[in-house]
């Protein structure tokens, strides 16, 4: 395995308990000074991510929550059930209607909602998207996990040691529009070209972030691919359905899996030998840090220009970059011998 340096800045809160977060709430209008969404001191931010009942976004919102009541705003979530493209726009039309001071959202689609965080920019909403961009044009900032090419490398290099560096592999994606699945798969084509000639992709399925949409994509694949090695699966819901769906077959120990999960999802499995490895963030710090953009934003301590830099509490200070990006950090791998030492 070739990853390099794990960023140590990113473990300080790794180790927390996750309880959680209230859904189908609305933001309240006292969340703090100043009238719907005119900036000054409206900090009433909502979290909408892909879907509600996800593990991973749990984690993220609870980050949300534990950020916006450290600085006295008034935190909500709300969000669909499913993560379909459009899904999100009804959500994001009552928030605008609600006059909240920000809205942070991952999107199931880059274009989809466009319209609809346009108006709520319109009305002095200030927007900020973590996890899976927008078309820059429709928000203020993304909160971006890791650098794609860091994201594609990861998993790259844990598959490929795993397998030996030859062989078949597929990918388990999350939805066919996913802004940030797309553009990790292309950037993982390139590195495998480039520096894997020997292991090759012999597909790409998905399972729409459905645990048994996912579950059933697996088994269709190593039916399909009776020679295939591994299965690289860079979702949290695809990468548990795909090691429950393994662990008790035949396959188990003869088909490698890793991708992106969280530990508490992945332990059994790793402890059991169904996956050797696999890699993340952490979702806490990507939502704590969204929050922190959030009110900097509404605050106008920052414009999203780069080169703005905003403070971000446990997190320390960051800076934002080309095309309104700021960067969490590095992925973090994950194994038999580092995953009893968290818990999210």
């Amino acid at each position: 395995m070739t990853f390099g340096t794990k960023r140590a800045g990113a473990l300080t809160a790794l180790a927390v308990t996750v309880a959680l977060v209230a859904t189908g709430c609305a933001a309240s209008d006292d969340g703090g000074s100043g009238g719907g969404g005119d900036g000054g001191d409206n900090l009433a931010i909502t979290f909408l991510p892909k879907n509600l009942g996800n593990p991973y976004f749990d984690t993220s919102s609870a980050g949300g929550k534990e950020a916006v009541e450290s600085f006295d705003g008034t935190f909500a979530e709300v969000g669909p059930t499913e993560a379909a493209p459009d899904a999100q726009v009804s959500f994001i039309n009552t928030l605008t209607q609600q006059g909240v001071g920000g809205i942070v959202v991952s999107a199931n689609d880059p274009e989809a909602i466009c319209d609809a965080l346009n108006e709520a920019r319109d009305a002095g909403i200030k927007v900020v998207t973590f996890d899976s961009d927008t078309n820059p044009d429709c928000r203020d900032l993304f909160i971006n996990q890791a650098t794609a090419e860091g994201i594609a490398k990861v998993q790259v290099d844990l598959i490929a040691d795993q397998i030996g560096g030859a062989g078949e592999i597929a990918i388990l994606s999350a939805t066919a529009n996913a802004t940030n699945q797309n553009a990790w798969i292309d950037l993982m084509k390139d590195y495998l070209a480039s520096d894997y000639p020997d292991i090759t992709l012999v597909d790409t399925v998905y399972g729409d972030d459905d645990d048994q949409t996912s579950f059933d994509k697996t088994a269709a694949l190593l039916q399909t691919y009776p020679e295939l090695k591994g299965i690289i699966s860079p979702t949290t819901v695809g990468i548990s359905a795909a090691a429950r769906y393994l662990s008790t077959s035949e396959f188990k120990g003869k088909v490698a899996l890793t991708g992106l999960g969280t530990p508490n999802q992945m332990r059994d499995f790793v402890e059991d030998g169904t996956v050797t490895a696999f890699a993340l963030w952490n979702p806490s710090d990507l939502g704590y840090l969204a929050a922190f953009a959030a009110k900097a934003l509404i605050t106008g301590e920052i414009t999203g220009a780069k080169g703005d830099t905003f403070e971000a509490g446990k997190l320390g200070s960051f800076e934002v970059g080309d095309g309104g990006t700021v960067l969490l950090g590095d992925p973090y791998v994950f194994d038999a011998d580092n995953i009893g030492d968290f818990d999210f």
